[in-house]
Order: C-alpha cells, then structure tokens, then sequence
C-alpha cells in the first residue's frame, strides 16, 4: 500500500477498464476496493488507455488530472 501521497507506477493495458480510487479508503491503491461504500466517500472513477502505458496514478487525490499524478502531492 501507498503512503497515501506517493504516485504508484502502473502498467496499463488498452481493452481493460480500470476503477481509481478517489476516496483514500481503498488497500488496493491506486485502485478501487469498493471500500467507499463503507464509508459512504466517493465512487471510483472509471477509464480506460488508448495505448498500453506506464504511468504514475494519483494517491494523494488532490491532481488536476485523474487519475495521473500532477505532482499536487508535493505543494
């Protein structure tokens, strides 16, 4: 698991559906767990790549740019 600030590195594959957490309260960051359901806290978010890519997922959730870190968690 993440400290909750760090972005997580991921390798995303075009055809798959993704679900990035938004809420903080999922153990599979920067994936959804549907932990927000627990906590009544935002759904995740869904989507999907056009091209297979590596990237760099928020964890901190304050980015401009979901799910993809915007280096926010460093202001």
């Amino acid at each position: 698991m993440s400290d909750k600030k760090t972005p997580i590195k991921v390798t995303l594959k075009v055809g798959q559906k993704y679900a990035w957490c938004t809420c903080s309260h999922s153990e599979n960051q920067p994936f959804c767990d549907g932990s927000h359901r627990k906590y009544n806290a935002t759904p995740s978010m869904a989507f999907e790549v056009e091209e297979a890519k590596e990237a760099f997922l928020c964890t901190c959730k304050k980015t401009s740019n979901p799910p993809y870190c915007d280096g926010s968690h460093n202001k």
